[in-house]
């Protein structure tokens, strides 16, 4: 482990991969993702039952649902209530959950039109707005990838560009 790796209360790093979610209580210390490009990183906190999750998805749907439903974290559609469910099963309360998002930057020049960062930014707004889910703090947009971090301990949240921390939550 690097020492810029970081270590939760307990010692203890779940990494997300892309495409992947997870979710943990306090005791498995710190979930961190990286490579959040266009890619989108969602983190769900319960400040009182300490339990959380992070999913790290690529794109808003599958072209086919046979693709969602072999790797559902790698969507938008399928991966967000994934984690809203996986975070409840541990303990979690809906309206307790503290929520941040990172990513969503346009990494490559967008010559053909696609903006997928935007897009996959645009629809977990969306998501949120329609299911009357608040979004306490995010880190979008740009052209840099970032890494994120939750700390199942204490909830925080962080977002690094290019090794410059910025805390999202708590404020």
């Amino acid at each position: 482990m690097s020492s810029s790796t970081p270590k939760g209360q307990f010692g203890k790093r779940i990494v997300v991969g892309v495409g992947d979610m997870q979710a943990a209580s306090k005791e498995a210390g710190i979930i961190t993702t990286s490579a959040l490009g266009s890619c989108m990183g969602l983190t769900v906190y319960d400040p009182v039952a300490k339990v959380g999750g992070m999913l790290h998805y690529m794109l808003v749907q599958p072209q086919e649902r046979e693709k969602a439903r072999a790797n559902p974290h790698m969507y938008a559609l399928s991966g967000v209530p994934a984690l809203f469910r996986a975070v409840q099963e541990l303990g979690g309360v809906r309206g307790r959950l503290s929520v941040c998002a990172a990513g969503g930057a346009e990494i490559m020049d967008d010559e053909d039109g696609h903006s997928i960062g935007k897009r996959n930014h645009s629809i977990l707004r969306r998501l949120f707005w329609k299911n009357g889910i608040v979004l306490h703090a995010e880190d979008c947009g740009g052209h840099a990838a970032r890494l994120m971090s939750l700390d199942l301990a204490t909830g925080k949240v962080t977002s690094t560009i290019q090794e410059e921390e910025t805390q999202l939550w708590p404020r």
